[in-house]
């Protein structure tokens, strides 16, 4: 038994591997020692993000923007950045891990998803991302990731409790799939390095039912291929921040097994811990921004703020309850 599950992870283990090796010959090459101990702060934090990115809706940048953005002083466009590049590791790792489980997935929709992200993620790195602010780069993040996090704190019971997809659920995959790709691509995604997945794990589990097992097991490989996306995008067009290449190489021999460790860890204990405690810190780390940002937003760009997370929960709660008439017509 235990042969068989490893002889099916082989493909994975060769991933390992050659990352590995590519990773310490960069290091070797370069003589880069000094700089994986003036940044071990970022790989200490991001084993904590990679273990998030692949056992919840929630990139390894829902960990990696806050503590380089809030703790350790960077700019919003370096977070969004190394959240991109760390991801593009991690969460691609996960995904190799995830198919060699033949863990189930949502491939209808996450076609047409993937598609959509193929065009509105460099849209939005190009030409939108570029003409915001540092605050409101901070602030986007932290509204939407509040959102997620209210969004579990009151359907938390209701979530977990799916199994399968809603009957003819497939009926959304071709339109809905597109155009989360394209729009979170383009308006989230390309701005904080992370989203997509989170709208598509929503629509998911919001508008179709969908069961845990199979919405976030979606929702990795949608960032997983949005980050790709996103960092070749930055690259090609020489737009990389400074900073990312050093907080990468600390971080990535870390997140290349650290979101896998998730993704098999919630297997055997289930998704509900992990998610509770991701929920309250995305609530807290909304809290955190607008006290450190206060003097730039003040009373009115914080009702703004709390306006955001209200209308994001608005719009969830339509799916839900478009999602819920769907199903019962189906039973």
């Amino acid at each position: 038994m235990l042969s068989a599950g490893i002889k099916g992870l082989r493909p994975w283990l060769v991933w390992l591997i050659g990352f590995y090796v590519v990773w310490f010959l960069i290091v070797l090459q370069g003589d880069h020692w000094q700089t994986l101990i003036d940044h071990w702060e970022i790989a200490i934090a991001m084993a904590m993000g990679s273990y998030a990115a692949g056992s919840t809706p929630m990139g390894g940048g829902t960990v990696g923007f806050p503590v380089l953005v809030l703790l350790f002083g960077e700019a919003p466009a370096m977070g969004r950045d190394f959240s991109f590049a760390v991801q593009s590791v991690g969460m691609t790792s996960a995904t190799v891990f995830i198919l060699c489980r033949w863990q189930p997935i949502e491939w209808p929709m996450l076609r047409w998803a993937v598609l959509g992200s193929l065009i509105g993620t460099p849209v939005g790195v190009l030409f939108l991302a570029p003409l915001l602010s540092g605050l409101a780069i901070k602030v986007l993040f932290a509204v939407v990731w509040c959102s997620f996090g209210v969004l579990h704190l009151y359907r938390f019971k209701e979530i977990v409790q799916h199994e399968g997809l809603a009957p003819g659920a497939h009926r959304f995959d071709r339109n809905v799939g597109f155009m989360v790709g394209l729009i979170a691509g383009a308006t989230i995604s390309s701005i904080t390095g992370v989203g997509v997945d989170m709208v598509l794990y929503a629509v998911l589990v919001l508008l179709c039912q969908a069961d845990l097992k199979i919405a976030i097991p979606t929702s990795v490989i949608i960032m997983a291929v949005t980050s790709l996306i996103g960092l070749t995008t930055k690259t090609l067009f020489g737009s990389l921040q400074s900073g990312v290449f050093e907080n990468w190489l600390a971080a990535a021999p870390v997140v290349v097994l650290g979101a896998p460790f998730g993704a098999l860890i919630v297997s055997r204990i289930g998704r509900k811990p992990t998610l509770m405690i991701v929920s309250i810190l995305c609530v807290g780390q909304f809290l955190w921004t607008l006290q450190n940002e206060w003097a730039a937003l003040g009373l009115s760009g914080a009702i703004i703020a709390f306006g955001g997370v209200l209308l994001f929960n608005l719009g969830f709660e339509y799916l839900h309850r478009v999602g819920g008439r769907f199903d019962r017509r189906n039973r």
